[in-house]
């Protein structure tokens, strides 16, 4: 847009100019102002007689210079208009605000336009600059931007908190699930220690009446010495026929053998009761090797074929804890090292003590953990295991379990080198703190 004007403004449009709801201001090259109309009187306070012919950078010093003069010397250059919206640069001239009537906005939000004025012969004498009150707009534009950031920011915690009932129920069911396999495992273990217990008992009776019938049969035999020669052949007949010999001893190792596997099955039991701790479902004083023994007793299967687990347990004094909450940790922990290893591999469990703090540190020689993974370890369902072969919960709701006992659960792992996975446990848990007393009535 170009305006083009003789030597003197028509005495029509100057009125027009001097009352039109814009300031409108003349500025030549050296931005002088050659033109003021009374809304730039009213919001600045300088009448018209102030500013004519003085620079605008005098009379305003707080103005952007170098922006501003900038602007102006490209259109002088260009001759075409330039614009800047209140989003650019809100507050150009630091006019107070008057809009909206509730006086929150403190200044004038302005849109600037600066317009070439060129004269009849083609000259361009003047850049005009217009300045629109914003304000309206800018503030409902402003206070919907804030309403909406304000919406954002409820719906992502209303996003955390679903998140977070779903991270809360998972390991809920998770924790539901594992109570009801001790409880299955206790019961199973119930119902097998009463047959095993007599069937053990009648073996030791049994063995027993074995080694009674064998001195019986060395006595026969001592006394049929002083029989007929006839009555000794038949003896000896009947010995050879039967392999005596080989019954005996072979009937002394099926009894002795068959009494170490019941001593196994009962062991199983026991660590299947251990393991459950069905009877303690409070904060009791445990022996984390027994723990760490039965756990490992019951998962065995599991693990035989592919690694071999060596031992290194330090003194460790009995820790105040959940014992059934910590063998899930020491299960989990263990079957996810056997798990880590391609083939044949070796799992270390080692413990210690440091200070008031006890550590369970299971280490494998698995493939490791890749970098990238290691801060997303412990998020609920996360897993790097092919689908069917993992639900991501085991760490996560490891992790519960030891914040529950005010320990922390670190873990160490190079790529190719194993991981190793550490419990720490304060031997005794800190007291709770006293309930607030209630408000005297």
């Amino acid at each position: 847009m170009t305006v083009i004007v003789g030597e003197m403004l028509h005495a029509e449009l100057g009125a027009v100019l001097q009352h039109i709801n814009l300031g409108v201001l003349l500025l030549d090259e050296q931005c002088r102002v050659s033109y003021w109309n009374d809304f730039m009187a009213v919001n600045s306070g300088k009448d018209s007689d102030e500013v004519l012919g003085q620079s605008l950078f005098e009379v305003f010093p707080e103005l952007p210079r170098l922006w501003l003069q900038k602007k102006i010397d490209g259109v002088f250059a260009l001759k075409n208009l330039a614009f800047t919206s209140w989003q650019q640069r809100p507050h150009l001239f630091n006019f107070c605000g008057s809009r909206p009537i509730t006086g929150q906005v403190e200044r004038m939000f302005q849109n600037c336009t600066f317009c070439p004025v060129i004269d009849a012969s083609g000259t361009m004498k003047y850049v005009c600059l217009t300045i629109a009150d914003a304000t309206e707009t800018a503030a409902q534009q402003l206070e919907l931007e804030r309403l909406n950031e304000l919406l954002q920011a409820e719906k992502d915690e209303q996003s955390r908190l679903i998140h977070k009932l779903e991270d809360a129920q998972a390991q809920l069911l998770q924790s539901e699930k594992m109570a009801a396999i001790g409880q299955l495992a206790a019961g199973v273990a119930h119902e097998i220690n009463n047959p095993v217990g007599y069937v053990y008992s009648n073996f030791s009776s049994l063995e027993s009446y074995v080694g009674d019938l064998f001195s019986l049969i060395d006595t026969f035999q001592l006394a049929s010495q002083q029989q007929d020669a006839a009555f000794r052949g038949q003896i000896e007949q009947a010995t050879q026929a039967l392999d005596y010999e080989f019954l005996r001893s072979d009937m002394a190792a099926l009894v002795r053998e068959s009494r170490q596997g019941l001593e196994r099955v009962k062991q199983i039991v026991q660590d299947l009761r251990d393991f459950s701790h069905i009877d303690s479902g409070d904060w009791q004083l445990a022996d984390l090797h027994k723990g760490l023994d039965s756990t490992l007793n019951v998962i065995w299967n599991e693990i035989k074929f592919k690694a071999e687990v060596v031992k290194h347990y330090g003194e460790l004094p009995s820790v105040q804890c959940l014992g059934s909450q910590l063998n899930q940790v020491f299960m989990n922990l263990i079957i996810n090292a056997a798990h880590a290893i391609d083939k044949q591999g070796t799992i270390w469990l080692e413990t210690g003590t440091q200070g008031d703090w006890v550590f369970v540190r299971v280490r494998d020689s698995g493939s490791g953990i890749a970098p990238e993974h290691l801060s997303r370890l412990f998020e609920p369902f996360f897993t790097t295991k092919p689908v069917g072969q993992g639900t991501g919960l085991g760490l996560s709701v490891s992790y519960s379990i030891i914040a529950k006992h005010q320990g922390r659960l670190e873990v160490e792992s190079l790529p190719g080198q194993g991981a190793a996975f550490t419990v720490w446990l304060p031997v005794r848990q800190a007291p709770a703190d006293p309930p607030a007393p209630s408000p005297a009535g």
